[in-house]
């Protein structure tokens, strides 16, 4: 039997095909225990176990039209090593993504890249040496003589059999996927659909030939092209409510980022052991987030969705902030935040209500490429981490811990102009929800398998209660009452692959774990806190983060129906009360659900596989409002379409005229020149300032009963 192998694959085509099957073998691990394809039928499954021999067998038997024996042999091992890391970086970016990388993510590598640090290392797992253990068997059997490099060559014409046969294997592959699948390619109905039945190299070669549209579009993007823009806002507009309109003007505007925070911690109790009773007890995940949901001075929504894709964060800025979508591929920021036109929330309240605009984040400018990005949004200042102290006691991989960064950034705050328009973005609750050490532990790690969903809620803790700090410093200092305040989750923290197993956390069972929960899974908190006010109330309305500006504004006083924004006002009686995804033919509405190509009943989760002509209506109506949003926003980003927008009483920005190094001192150079017109923090306290009004506490300092009495006299507890 070793023999007949050895003679098999001692041959230039018994190698190839050895290969070939080899990698097939890896291909099918990653479709199976690394991506999730979401099958829907048999046919669906086979087709996804058929597709990765045809395109590795092209690829492979490229080599077969070289002659020279060293020349074969190295470019099949070449071509072969390259498929394998290609298929390795496609399952570590899918385990945080959700999604496989695309032409955009690697062009934008070098930016997305920064800042990442360890990550890449929180994102192995044992399971992946499967993709290189081959390569020690293939060196054995080389090294015993059971593999001999044939010196033969392989002629032309066998060579082009075997390429004809690999195109012929794919061509029938993609007729099976199209019957059942219908317009696959040209309708874009996801990334997931495409490997499911293609395979992860023709996707990319599919994404490639998209990107190359994209980037041409642009190019040939003229200035009639922006009356489609016109023509939607126009027709989709809300128009304020007047009970809401203009009871935040002139006030300041501070957003509070919740990363990666998901709708169902709201109200949640973890059920774990107490460490000194040993009696299983609830203990509340978020409680001050909890107290602003249900608070009269809040609008909050509990049917408000992310609307992210591979951007994430970026893309959650993107919606938040311009009320238009990121795109299909990539990060928008990354792609096109550089070089776009923008008319987003900054600007607008820079040059209408004078406001003063800055981030303050504890990252590295570079992530995302911010720091170009935020120059064209019309951002006066941007504090990344350079401003702030960083060591390896306070920070980890994505940034300065929460605390800190809103604790150091009252520094910076307090000398801004008033009204301000801020956005903090936190980063402690972000993946791999890293457990606490020191004083900082003490809330209990859920008990799954999963080590990712047990330390989601201590990280979560953690967050509510700087978010808490930060609220009494904005108490004390007397700018909460002058301040609206909106907190929102910017997407999901636990992802999809992973949700059957946080299930029976949410008292569901993972093994009837459907598309309709994971839909659920995609809301986030959305609060807009207006101080003073009596009229909150947790609102059911179903909306996105594109919403959110034109929400924003109409509170603010703002008439948002010249700006070029997608969204509508959440308030606003005309709201359409439904949300459209990134993934075209997905969205949620208060009756009905399209989620992964189910059909689903919003209020009850039952699907629907035989809808009657009413819901049919409804279904199609749905589908053609998604598209069309998602229609209108691509032809934005894509064709840089506001470059051509009417004037609207803005002026353009020019990125050139934003510097962000030595922020501080050009704040109080401000001051300085303004005197006793300045209307800063600082200067309205009297030229002194106000960082000893914040105030913070360790978990062990604010729960000395929840910590083991055995480990409690041997902490620290020193402050942050």
């Amino acid at each position: 039997m070793l023999k007949k192998f050895s003679n098999v694959v001692s041959t230039r085509l018994g190698f190839t095909a050895f290969l070939v099957i080899l990698f097939w073998f890896k291909t099918l691990f990653a479709y199976f225990f690394k991506f999730d394809l979401d099958f829907d039928n048999g046919f669906q499954v086979l087709l996804a176990i058929m597709n990765p021999l045809s395109t590795t067998l092209l690829l492979i038997g490229v080599a077969l039209y070289v002659k020279n024996t060293k020349l074969y042999y190295g470019l099949s091992f070449l071509i072969y090593i390259l498929l394998t890391l290609w298929l390795f970086s496609n399952s570590i970016y899918f385990g945080e993504f959700t999604d496989f990388i695309s032409i955009n993510t690697m062009l934008a590598s070098s930016k997305v890249a920064a800042g990442l640090g360890e990550s890449a290392i929180n994102l192995f797992n044992f399971t992946d040496l499967f993709f290189i253990i081959d390569f020690v068997f293939i060196g054995v059997l080389i090294w015993k003589k059971v593999i001999r490099f044939d010196q033969r060559s392989f002629s032309k014409r066998a060579a082009f059999a075997v390429t004809s046969l690999s195109i012929l294997a794919f061509t029938v592959n993609l007729f099976l996927a199209e019957i059942d699948r219908p317009e696959l390619l040209s309708r874009g109905f996801s990334n997931t659909y495409v490997v499911r039945y293609l395979g992860l190299i023709p996707f990319s070669v599919y994404d490639g030939v998209n990107t190359y549209k994209t980037n041409q579009v642009r190019k040939e993007a003229k200035p009639a092209d922006v009356a489609l823009v016109q023509k939607y806002v126009a027709e989709n507009h809300a128009k304020p409510n007047p009970d809401t309109f203009g009871i935040a003007k002139g006030r300041n505007v501070i957003y509070i980022h919740l990363e990666s925070f998901q709708q169902f911690l709201i109200n949640y109790k973890l059920k774990a052991l107490d460490p000194n009773t040993k009696q299983e007890k609830d203990y509340e995940v978020t409680p001050f987030l909890n107290s602003l949901f249900s608070s009269k001075e809040t609008f909050a929504f509990d049917n408000f969705f992310h609307q992210v894709k591979a951007g994430k964060t970026s893309d959650a800025e993107t919606l938040m902030e311009n009320s238009f979508f990121g795109l299909n591929q990539g990060s928008f920021f990354v792609s096109n935040g550089g070089k776009n036109t923008f008319q987003a929330a900054p600007n607008i309240l820079s040059q209408v209500g004078g406001y003063t605009s800055a981030v303050f984040h504890g990252n590295v400018g570079s992530f995302w490429n911010r720091n170009e990005t935020y120059k064209r949004l019309g951002y006066n200042y941007f504090f990344d981490q350079t401003y702030f102290n960083v060591d390896k006691t306070n920070s980890f991989q994505y940034g300065l811990h929460d605390k800190y960064m809103f604790g150091d950034s009252i520094e910076y705050l307090e000398h801004l102009q008033q009204p301000f328009y801020t956005k903090f973005i936190t980063v402690s609750n972000h993946y791999p929800y890293v457990k606490f050490d020191g004083a900082e532990s003490g809330f209990p790690l859920a008990t799954t398998s999963d080590d990712t969903i047990n330390g989601y809620f201590a990280t979560a803790n953690y967050l509510d209660s700087a978010v808490k700090e930060f609220f009494d410093y904005l108490k004390a200092s007397n700018v909460y009452k002058n301040s609206v305040i909106v907190l929102y989750g910017d997407h999901y923290g636990i992802s999809n692959s992973r949700n059957p197993q946080l299930a029976p956390l949410l008292g569901k069972n993972k093994e009837t774990w459907s598309s309709y929960d994971d839909a659920m899974l995609q809301r986030v908190p959305y609060m807009i806190v207006v101080p003073g006010m009596d009229k909150g109330y947790v609102n059911h309305t179903f909306g996105g983060e594109v919403d959110n500006l034109p929400t924003l504004l109409h509170l603010l006083g703002i008439d948002n129906s010249k700006y070029p924004q997608l969204g509508q006002d959440m308030l606003s009686p005309q709201h359409r009360n439904v949300v459209n995804m990134r993934t075209t033919d997905n969205w949620v509405s208060s009756t009905l659900t399209n989620f992964s190509g189910r059909i689903y009943k919003t209020a009850t989760g039952e699907e629907i596989t035989n809808p009657d002509p009413d819901t049919k209506k409804q279904i199609a109506a749905f589908n053609q409002q998604s598209e069309a949003q998602l229609k209108v926003s691509d032809a934005i980003t894509s064709g840089d379409l506001l470059r051509f927008w009417p004037d609207d009483g803005l002026k353009a920005i020019d990125p050139n005229d934003y510097n962000y190094t030595k922020g501080l001192k050009k704040a109080e150079a401000i001051e300085d020149k303004l005197g006793s017109k300045s209307t800063s923090i600082f200067s309205q306290n009297g030229d002194k300032t106000t960082k000893q009004l914040w105030q913070t506490q360790t978990f062990q300092q604010l729960h000395p009963d929840l910590v083991p009495v055995e480990s409690s006299s041997s902490e620290s507890t020193k402050k942050k």
